[in-house]
């Protein structure tokens, strides 16, 4: 069978320059000498998706996932390598892109209908499904720069996603609008897929990848690194994140381990090295007693900011106490993207005594549990607290100071799931 897309071979180069007047002379042809740098956002990149199959492209930022995804759809020309697309593509990049701000909304459906190839008898069969699905109603006859940027997007997803394509090209775009809107998107990309369309889906929601996807492939660096089943590739992915990929998975656990004695000693590397951090860190305390090291380990051990859920994992905080301290408290809380506190405990409510550390003292506090929150981006909160002469006192306190994926194929409604089984039984009943 024909494949719906085929890239070989692909690179992406840029010219870098130092100052602009070089980028002019370089145009121009005023100089034999080179006066840029290179910068390969591809290099030697292949990739073939069967028809009806929904392969996702993970990486992190700069990795040349969206540069991809614009060369296969033609919004860039490669500099080197060849793409086949076997089918009609409708894409879902940078919503808008091509809307006229001075058009109506019903003007603005037909050029981007005609902008992606079809006739205007086919744009007229879908143009009820397209206003039904936006749904910002008389406001479709209005000039778009009367629109609110909800509005905005919301037509823009939906003439993206109700033309009929043969592909779908997603990058980052399921997060547009509401909280309804959104869930209308859901359903609109797993229509798609029941229906076999064909779907290249770039996102850093590795759930929705772990959920959605057939096969994943695996960028770094402009490189394809790794291709397989999404959960071999998200665990991958997972050790590019802590620049652990070479490691074999016993070879981690020893890793975690001699780290964890060094850090106790102060003699080796921090284990928040191996983390990723909150750039914006929002610390405070009066100094007494420092958090001086911290991380997230998954249950092989791993220090990671994903876990997949309902795995076990474990948060470790490290102090060290500057004075004599009675009964201090540490503390561990996660918050959404919105800031809403969801959980946390510390050694207080867990009844845990922690004794009277002394000057020059360490305390290592491990918080093991399962993962039951939904999918989706977590902020974790660490804290050092105490009463002092009687007086609350805060030691040291870090907010929001990294994340956590939490990679989900399966969600319930609220924050976490309960883990409910449910059986169904039909009951035979007599005449």
């Amino acid at each position: 069978m024909t494949p719906a897309i085929k890239v070989e071979h692909l690179d992406k180069m840029y010219k870098l320059y130092d100052h602009q007047k070089d980028r002019v002379r370089d145009a121009l042809g005023l100089t034999r000498k080179k006066l840029y740098h290179e910068h390969y956002a591809l290099h030697d990149v292949s990739l073939t998706v069967s028809q009806g199959e929904t392969v996702g492209i993970i990486g992190t930022n700069g990795s040349g996932k969206s540069t991809i995804l614009k060369i296969i759809t033609g919004v860039l020309n490669p500099t080197a390598g060849n793409v086949e697309i076997n089918g009609r593509i409708s894409a879902l990049l940078e919503l808008g892109a091509g809307f006229n701000m001075e058009f109506t909304g019903i003007e603005n459906i037909y050029l981007n209908g005609t902008m992606i190839g079809f006739s205007k008898a086919e744009i007229d069969e879908k143009l009820q499904d397209i206003l039904d699905f936006a749904d910002i109603g008389d406001f479709v006859y209005q000039q778009v720069k009367t629109y609110s940027s909800g509005m905005f997007v919301r037509l823009a997803f939906a003439v993206a996603i109700n033309i009929d394509p043969e592909i779908l090209i997603v990058d980052e775009a399921l997060s547009v609008g509401d909280v309804f809107f959104q869930n209308k998107c859901y359903h609109k990309f797993e229509e798609f897929k029941k229906a076999g369309k064909t779907i290249l889906f770039v996102s850093h929601d590795l759930s929705s990848i772990s959920k959605y996807c057939d096969r994943v492939v695996l960028l770094d660096r402009g490189r394809k690194i790794g291709e397989g089943a999404p959960k071999e590739i998200i665990d991958m992915y997972k050790k590019v994140l802590v620049h652990q990929l070479d490691s074999a998975p016993d070879e981690e656990v020893r890793s975690f381990n001699r780290n964890k004695a060094d850090s106790d000693t102060g003699s080796g590397s921090r284990w928040r090295d191996r983390m990723t951090l909150n750039p914006s860190q929002d610390t405070y305390g009066n100094g007494l007693a420092d958090i001086v090291d911290f991380c997230c380990i998954d249950n092989s051990g791993q220090i990671t900011n994903t876990i997949v859920k309902g795995d076990s994992f474990s948060i470790r905080v490290k102090c060290l106490f500057h004075e004599k301290i009675s009964q201090p408290i540490v503390a561990v809380s996660f918050k959404n993207r919105m800031g809403v506190e969801i959980t946390g405990t510390n050694t207080m409510f867990e009844k845990i005594d922690t004794g009277e550390p002394e000057k020059g003292d360490i305390l290592n506090c491990t918080f093991t549990q399962d993962m039951s929150l939904q999918g989706g981006e977590y902020l974790v909160s660490l804290g050092l607290v105490g009463y002092r002469n009687g007086e609350f006192t805060v030691y040291n306190r870090m907010y929001d100071i990294f994340s956590i994926n939490c990679i989900s194929s399966k969600d319930t409604t609220g924050y976490y799931d309960m883990g409910m089984e449910v059986i169904v039984e039909k009951d035979h009943e007599r005449n």
